[in-house]
């Protein structure tokens, strides 16, 4: 179960960016700047003056070096300039920013790339409403008006770990042949149609999907949840953010021996590195290198709790004298992960290393 450089990192880590090459175009860049609140403005270097957006003496090499910064691009300019500019930084739809296209005189809003999953169809909208636009939206599922799956999980906050089946999906909800919906927390109630994904029912909630279940699934198919299992190729894996990392470890620990006992733990425990929405340590770690990088490389939040905090948390099942010496408080991965998990329930217990321990709760509002 590797970990990829980056998993979907949460859109509000990174800003927007608007682009302009006209004066007619910085005049809107800058209507869009009064109403996008974390939004930074680029225009070429001889427009830039008062203008209030950073100088750029070139637009491809700029766009190029800057395209993984932002978490939405729109391009005040032509749309074959803009595909020019992006054509040899775009890597996948799962991962790459939204992409925008605003014409010269603000009439049209184009959603050109990352329509679903990097919201650019959104996007696309919230720019043409500032500037009274239209916006212009190809997507087959938006077009006849259908549910995008894709679209829906990341409003709900989770992340696809196959995308590929995406297409699949979406093509039988075109096809109106209806795709089961496996989701044994009930974490996409309401937001699918029960019509077109008809839910299986599960006799246990927390008992996971029997693997012939799932393995006798033919056709499309969802599945919402954070256990990591072996699923044919046209089952769609949403992984819901419900599991929370407690990890405590020696001063210098480096983010490879963290991960590598983080990964361990959750392939031998059967779950999903996507479903980590958090890690969690003890106060005296907020500076500890390692564990931060390893917060930056899953694009999850490292939260920390103070030994009084930890003391409070009963019955964890592996206290540690030699912990409670060195830091004052027994249990500190084990504790941690399960105030992280807003009280949730611990899952796996304390595994370790020379220098890491790791433990994993699942929040309390499944649990």
């Amino acid at each position: 179960m590797p970990i990829p450089p980056e998993i979907n990192p949460a859109p509000a880590e990174k800003p927007l960016a608007v682009w302009a090459v006209t004066a007619n175009g910085i005049g809107i860049a800058r209507r869009l700047r009064a109403a996008f609140p974390v939004m930074q403005g680029f225009c070429l270097q001889r427009l830039a003056g008062d203008t209030g957006l950073s100088g750029i003496d070139a637009l491809v090499p700029a766009v190029r070096e800057r395209f993984r910064d932002f978490t939405g691009h729109i391009f005040i300019m032509a749309t074959g300039i803009v595909v020019r500019a992006i054509a040899p930084v775009i890597g996948h739809k799962a991962s790459d920013p939204a992409v925008v296209v605003v014409d010269d005189t603000g009439r049209f809003a184009v959603s050109l790339l990352s329509g679903h999953m990097g919201g650019a169809n959104r996007l696309a909208r919230e720019v043409a409403a500032v500037l009274g636009a239209t916006p212009v939206i190809t997507t087959a599922t938006d077009v006849n008006n259908l549910p995008a799956v894709d679209t829906i999980v990341v409003e709900a906050g989770m992340r696809i770990t196959n995308p590929t089946a995406i297409r699949e999906v979406n093509t039988a909800v075109l096809a109106e042949r209806p795709v089961p919906l496996f989701d044994r927390y009930g974490l996409l109630a309401g937001r699918l149609s029960t019509d077109r994904f008809p839910p299986v029912a599960q006799a246990a909630v927390h008992a996971p999907w029997p693997v012939h279940t799932l393995a006798a699934v033919k056709g499309p198919a969802v599945l919402v949840d954070d256990a990591g299992l072996c699923l044919p190729p046209s089952v769609l894996a949403v992984r819901p953010p419900t599991l929370v990392a407690g990890i405590g470890c020696n001063r210098g620990t480096s983010e490879a021996e963290i991960v590598d006992l983080l990964v361990e733990t959750l392939s031998q425990a059967d779950l999903a590195v996507e479903s980590i929405c958090a890690l969690a340590s003890v106060d005296l770690k907020s500076d500890e290198a390692g564990l931060l990088a390893v917060g930056r490389r899953l694009g999850v939040p490292v939260v920390f709790f103070t030994k009084t905090e930890l003391a409070r948390v009963a019955d964890v099942p592996n206290p540690s004298p030699r912990v409670a010496e060195h830091i004052g408080v027994e249990s500190v991965c084990e504790a941690a992960a399960i105030l992280g998990a807003d009280s949730g329930r611990l899952i796996v217990p304390k595994r370790k290393t020379r220098n890491v321990t790791v433990a994993i709760a699942r929040k309390s509002s499944i649990s």
